[in-house]
């Protein structure tokens, strides 16, 4: 989706860091100075088991409207560079559709559910099973600038679009509980952790660098986390849908027994996320989820 000028805003001293970086040369240099940096903190994070443990903890963060090509390489994005080069990222990962809302559904369902638009939940009353129904009450979504818990409904940088539980008509009892607003420090207590950064942080309506610093402050809270430190958790980074006619987005694999560096070229796609998180849940497939390529074992998470 097109970005207002007013939406792209920057502040002003990464301005002026970006453009005396361009006006020197050095922008290229600074960004894989930064990437090598964050690989060379986070690798201690990945490729640290060889046995692979059980896994019972698993964390999605969605980002926006990037393509694999915008991001991998990007100067903007040294934090997650840095991430997949010190864990393991995905080449060959596409999204399902356009715009946003069906891929949300999706990921979450197995299916578009005859989705074509970005409506809200009022207009899309969705009675499907969702992972958040397979769980009961052992999933939790923490959304940035959610202004109640569970609101079904868009205002200033929240985008209920982006909140895939608010739709599942079934979720009624536990959506107010489990579907909370995002706070500086981040509950991972539940089985499923699906967290969804506001419309400026997910980089929809920001620059890439306001996105990638967004991640730099809240996945090394993931990685120091007692849950991943016990080698029982595995975060997937992802997006909800690419800029080319393959709609392929990055997607970065985190978790102890992922080999440093690894780079998967297989062909997958949001409903293998979908199915590679139930596996990993001991849950059934749902949907397309069925038929989708496994992770697992390319990732070595199983």
């Amino acid at each position: 989706m097109a970005r207002s000028s007013r939406q792209r805003r920057t502040t002003q001293w990464q301005l002026v860091l970006s453009l005396a970086l361009a006006s020197s040369g050095l922008a290229a240099m600074f960004s894989a100075a930064a990437s090598a940096a964050v690989a060379r903190t986070t690798s201690a994070r990945c490729g640290t088991l060889r046995a692979v443990p059980s896994y019972h903890h698993v964390i999605w963060i969605l980002m926006e409207n990037e393509g694999y090509g915008n991001i991998i390489g990007s100067p903007d994005a040294p934090y997650l560079n840095g991430l997949a080069a010190s864990c393991g990222l995905a080449s060959n990962y596409a999204a399902i559709s356009h715009p946003s809302l069906p891929n949300y559904i999706a990921l979450t369902s197995g299916g578009t559910q005859g989705i074509t638009d970005d409506g809200e939940p009022s207009a899309h009353r969705l009675g499907a099973a969702s992972i958040f129904s397979q769980l009961g009450g052992n999933w939790r979504a923490l959304e940035e600038s959610m202004p109640t818990s569970c609101d079904k409904v868009t205002s200033g940088d929240y985008a209920a679009r982006h909140n895939p539980a608010v739709y599942y008509t079934d979720l009624a009892t536990t959506c107010p509980k489990d579907d909370v607003p995002l706070r500086q420090s981040l509950d991972l207590s539940a089985a499923f952790t699906f967290i969804t950064p506001n419309i400026c942080d997910d980089m929809h309506s920001c620059p890439v660098a306001t996105g990638d610093a967004w991640l730099s402050r809240y996945v090394p809270q993931i990685l120091n986390s007692a849950p991943y430190r016990t080698n029982s958790t595995v975060l997937f980074i992802t997006f909800d849908e690419g800029t080319t006619a393959s709609n392929t987005v990055p997607t970065v694999v985190v978790a102890p027994s992922v080999p440093r560096a690894l780079r998967v070229a297989s062909a997958y796609t949001h409903y293998s996320l979908l199915r590679t998180t139930e596996q990993l849940l001991k849950l059934a497939p749902l949907g397309a989820a069925t038929r989708a390529s496994s992770m697992l074992a390319a990732f070595h998470l199983r």
